[in-house]
């Protein structure tokens, strides 16, 4: 069995609920996921400040997975918190969600077109993807202008409009599948499956993934380059 810990902060009783039912929904049979809690609040809005003042605190809920004997570890979110650090704090693999989706929608397509929360989001994806070396896949990106915390509120409007701007990535910008640039969008509010079969072309999302993917590593034994990702030196635990 292996065991992947599913890292979330802090988010209201029912919005908690349903990112957990999501993530514990990808164990299988020989894969469990588990929830390891973090005192970060993602679900308020971060800034550029704040997620960079928040990955110490992911750091230490990676090596709480460590210690608890999980194989894998993905932090909740496409802002792939704390990843960078993570990789060097730890021995088992650290899987940034976005980093995965990106990689996956690579094996079933070659122009992603990305659905955000808000406008205002867009700046920092294209940051993100030019990061990682995957801007020349992104076909186009597009809103479906909620913020994450209003989107429980306002469901079937936001699905319609992230229907409509997914549909104009593929009928007008030649996307051949659809990232969700925001897990509160699908797979929270939207079954991937049903997304996918709604617009005709694969779509990829940020839990279900990196979870996935996080297994694969563990079981084929793989984990951060020691090259790349130095261990961070000894300290108190």
């Amino acid at each position: 069995m292996i065991r992947v810990a599913f890292v979330i902060g802090d988010y209201p009783p029912d919005e908690l609920r349903k990112r957990e039912e999501v993530a514990k929904g990808y164990s299988s049979a020989d894969v469990e996921v588990g929830i390891v809690r973090v005192a970060a609040r993602p679900f308020d809005g971060l800034t550029p400040a704040e997620i960079q003042a928040a990955a110490p605190i992911f750091h230490e809920a990676f090596r709480q997975a460590e210690r608890a004997g999980y194989d894998a570890i993905v932090p909740l979110g496409m802002l792939d918190l704390g990843v960078d650090g993570g990789r060097s704090a730890v021995d088992i693999p650290v899987v940034a969600p976005l980093q995965a989706v990106l990689h996956v929608a690579a094996q079933v397509g070659e122009h992603f077109g990305v659905v955000c929360y808000h406008p205002s989001a867009i700046p920092r994806h294209r940051a993100q993807t030019r990061a990682y070396g995957m801007e020349s896949f992104i076909a186009g990106r597009r809103a479906s202008g909620f913020y994450v915390q209003h989107i429980a509120a306002n469901q079937d409007a936001m699905v319609e409009s992230f229907l409509m701007a997914a549909r104009a990535l593929i009928e007008e910008d030649g996307a051949d599948v659809i990232i969700p640039q925001g897990i509160t969008q699908c797979p929270v509010q939207m079954k991937p499956q049903w997304l996918s079969a709604e617009l005709g072309v694969p779509v990829v999302e940020g839990i279900g993934a990196p979870i996935r993917m996080a297994a694969m590593l563990a079981s084929l034994g793989l984990r951060q380059s020691r090259v790349r990702w130095q261990k961070e030196a000894s300290q108190p635990r």
